[in-house]
């Protein structure tokens, strides 16, 4: 299928006239599943539930106790012309009672815990992503030699960033920034903020997207944080805000609000265990190393690129903070629950936040960090999952999905140990493997 075949079947397809339905759901990874129906059952989709077998998905039930029910979400009902299908996000039932490892639900629950305060947050993301030839084997073909917004000479693939911007308001997505990134067919596109859990359908459906219309130009695109070692990784930098009463709760006079400040030091009090959410994979930590931009030092700043956390420049009502390590293999909406929960801690136990700095990070050296008060977040999987084991907030923030994540995660850091054994590597190898490259490349 061409690029052409697309706008055909565009054309040709009228609204209303989808025979089927997607149901859409992310297992514990982030990964989107399900399945389709008739679109005469939309109704008994959104009012009854369709049950389905939870035993192989990933993060879900045992084989001994997997019946589930998906229910539709109709204010996320879309249709996807080019497929001729509609789709649905929705929320995992057990019985009548949700679903405690249902990710979306998870979110849901930290986003009424929010409310209690009075919050509504918002967040924008910027997940960034590789264009690859593959040829069947994991030498990774690049298209393009462009570099960092590079417009012509060397970036071939600009048509493909197009097609992908022209595809996303079919699914709710507003474009709003096209360009070439640092690595050597490496991309961005800055989509419009939203409401939190907006945002994580929209950071699914846009890996979607990416992906189809990649297949279109014959070409393979991966949101792995570090698909090959000496090019840069793959971000998902967060702009994040909270509102209150109509008012962005973030804005001080002339600057940041105590609200945002307490919110930045919840984060940089619990930053070690929500990486274990936000950079969830074993090549995860191959991104978070000096050297690449990837930031690797827990401290915050203005305008300061090598922080963890930065407050971008602002005017009217604009005040945000931008968290800098999480990257696009993450689940959205376990780590958006996980990242607001934590603001909403510093916020609760008017948390100050500490290691300010606003010079490069990482041409510091190790003493004057310490004067500084700047940890390092954790160096692997490993040591993430160690630290979240140990973080109440941040378990509690993913509720009952936490021994299901949990359990995951530390299968998938043995499975990995035990191959680096096998291949006689060190557990500290920064080699990017073929075990990752199969495990992660499609995320």
């Amino acid at each position: 299928m061409n690029a052409t075949t697309l706008s055909e079947k565009e054309t040709a397809l009228k609204p209303g006239r989808m025979k089927f339905l997607q149901l859409i759901f992310v297992d514990i990874n982030g990964v989107p599943k399900g399945m389709e129906i008739p679109v005469e059952r939309y109704e008994e989709a959104i009012d009854d539930g369709i049950a389905f077998d939870g035993s192989s998905i990933p993060g879900f039930e045992g084989i001994e106790d997997s019946d589930l029910i998906f229910k539709a979400d109709p204010s996320t009902y879309s249709e996807v012309p080019w497929e001729g299908v509609s789709r649905v996000y929705g929320y995992i039932y057990k019985g009548k009672r949700p679903y405690p490892a249902d990710p979306r639900g998870v979110l849901r629950d930290a986003l009424k815990e929010l409310e209690k305060e009075g919050f509504r947050a918002y967040i924008g993301p910027e997940p960034e992503f590789y264009l690859f030839r593959k040829n069947g084997s994991w030498e990774l073909g690049l298209p393009d030699g462009g570099g960092y917004f590079d417009l012509v000479n060397l970036d071939r693939a600009r048509n493909v960033r197009r097609d992908i911007a022209l595809y996303m308001p079919s699914l709710g997505l507003i474009p709003e920034v096209l360009h070439h990134e640092v690595g050597k067919a490496q991309h961005e596109i800055d989509f419009r903020y939203d409401e939190a859990l907006r945002t994580a359908d929209n950071i699914v459906s846009f890996k979607y997207i990416v992906k189809a219309v990649a297949e279109t130009h014959e070409l393979h695109a991966t949101f792995m944080p570090k698909p090959i070692h000496d090019l840069p990784g793959n971000g998902m930098h967060l702009h994040m805000s909270l509102w209150k009463d109509g008012d962005n709760a973030f804005m001080g006079d002339g600057g940041l609000s105590d609200t945002a400040l307490h919110f930045i030091g919840g984060i940089l009090a619990h930053a070690r265990a929500l990486t274990a959410l936000t950079n969830p994979t074993v090549n995860s930590y191959k991104r978070l190393v000096p050297g690449y931009e990837a930031p690797v030092y827990i401290s915050w700043g203005y305008r300061n690129r090598s922080a963890l956390i930065r407050v971008p420049a602002f005017w009217g009502k604009g005040a945000r903070v931008e968290y800098r390590c999480p990257d696009p293999s993450a689940n959205p909406y376990l780590a958006f629950a996980a990242v607001l929960m934590a603001g909403l801690d510093g916020i609760r136990r008017k948390i100050e936040p500490t290691a300010y700095v606003e010079e490069n990070v990482y041409e510091m050296d190790d003493s004057r960090r310490e004067s500084m008060g700047v940890e390092t977040l954790p160096g692997s999987l490993g040591e993430a999952l160690e630290e979240l084991k140990e973080d109440r907030v941040v378990r509690k923030a993913i509720g009952k999905a936490y021994r299901n994540f949990i359990g995951y995660k530390e299968r998938e850091w043995e499975a990995y140990l035990g191959y680096l054994k096998a291949e006689g590597l060190p557990e500290d190898t920064r080699k990017v493997t073929g075990w990752e490259l199969e495990r992660y490349f499609h995320v």
